[in-house]
């Protein structure tokens, strides 16, 4: 099976879960009063909300330039924040494919190393990972009783959480075979250690490790936290400032934007492009423990703000794609001639 006939099914399969996911979302709500609700919302809070997620696209796009820039790397910061740019678009089609799209774009324009820069996106991920786990610890922390009430209200959740908990068996397992693998290549290493295939894959594993260790060679290093906690507080103000273009929400509190953006991005998590229907999900269940009494309004909100997300993404991303080449068509002259 050749790859674009691979990613064609992927995509059909994912997007499908996605659609399947929103329309049982809210094939149960009052479509006329979400209507009349997104009639009723001011926009301008949706505008700024969608420009602070283009600044922090941005912010995450000067963060990763400090990861290359640690390799021994200059990449033009335009290069950089369209390959983030693109990478967000991939994304809605194709859930985490944009990770190796940005790779790939960075690798053809500034010629670092692909498997280089896979390392720096992997430290990248564990960070924002760190990231989204401190800011759980800090709601299930003030807000327990609301996360109990939720989990109540959808029993589904807590027997994923359960069988979450109930997989040591499977992890357990799944160790032992890593290292009863290990433990062969490590006897057989004499013999291993001259054949091609082993040669290709310790030089790259070498440049991922190289990737992995930028974050401890890295010069700017208070530049990078400081980036790290714009972009995360970027995203909450995202969420906590729509709150202000509904009637509904607009007397809800920080810590109740804070529970709604944790809760809806794990939502993101799930494989699904772009968070369809598990982002809606997430957020109108944790709106509707906060007093939003009535199920469409906490559907109307969720639909307008990942409504005008996913729109900033698509022009954003298509902007970047189009005039990516444009930006490095003098670099290419260059080296066509």
């Amino acid at each position: 099976m050749n790859t674009k006939l691979k990613n064609t099914i992927k995509f059909t399969l994912f997007f499908t879960v996605g659609i399947a996911i929103f329309f049982w979302v809210y094939k149960d709500q009052n479509i006329t009063e979400i209507e009349a609700a997104l009639k009723e919302a001011d926009y301008k809070w949706l505008i700024l909300s969608v420009l602070l997620g283009l600044l922090s696209h941005f912010s995450r796009a000067v963060r990763w330039k400090i990861l290359i820039n640690s390799l021994g790397y200059k990449p033009r910061t335009v290069n950089t924040f369209f390959a983030v740019l693109i990478m967000y678009l991939s994304n809605l089609a194709l859930p985490r494919s944009g990770e190796i799209i940005r790779c790939g774009i960075v690798n053809k324009y500034e010629k670092v190393p692909f498997t280089k820069l896979l390392g720096t996106v992997f430290i990248e991920r564990a960070v924002d990972m760190v990231m989204l786990f401190i800011l759980l610890a800090v709601v299930l922390l003030t807000q327990f009783d609301k996360i109990l009430l939720l989990l109540d209200n959808n029993p589904e959740m807590k027997d994923n959480l359960y069988n979450l908990t109930s997989s040591w068996g499977f992890v357990a397992t799944s160790l032992a075979v890593f290292v009863v693998i290990i433990l062969a290549i490590y006897l057989l290493r004499d013999k291993i250690r001259h054949t091609k295939v082993y040669i290709k894959i310790t030089d790259l594993l070498k440049q991922f490790a190289e990737g992995l260790l930028s974050v401890i060679n890295m010069e700017r290093k208070f530049a990078f936290i400081m980036h790290t906690l714009l972009i995360w507080g970027l995203y909450f103000i995202m969420i906590y400032i729509c709150f202000w273009s509904f009637e509904f929400t607009s007397e809800l509190g920080l810590m109740v934007g804070l529970t709604v953006f944790v809760m809806s991005s794990l939502g993101m998590v799930a494989p699904s492009p772009g968070g369809i229907g598990t982002w809606h999900f997430m957020a109108i269940q944790t709106l509707l423990i906060y007093g939003v009494t009535n199920v469409s309004d906490a559907g109307a909100f969720a639909f307008a703000v990942h409504g005008s997300t996913t729109f900033m993404l698509i022009i954003a991303g298509t902007l970047a794609f189009i005039f990516l080449p444009i930006v490095n068509k003098d670099k290419s002259e260059v080296l066509e001639k």
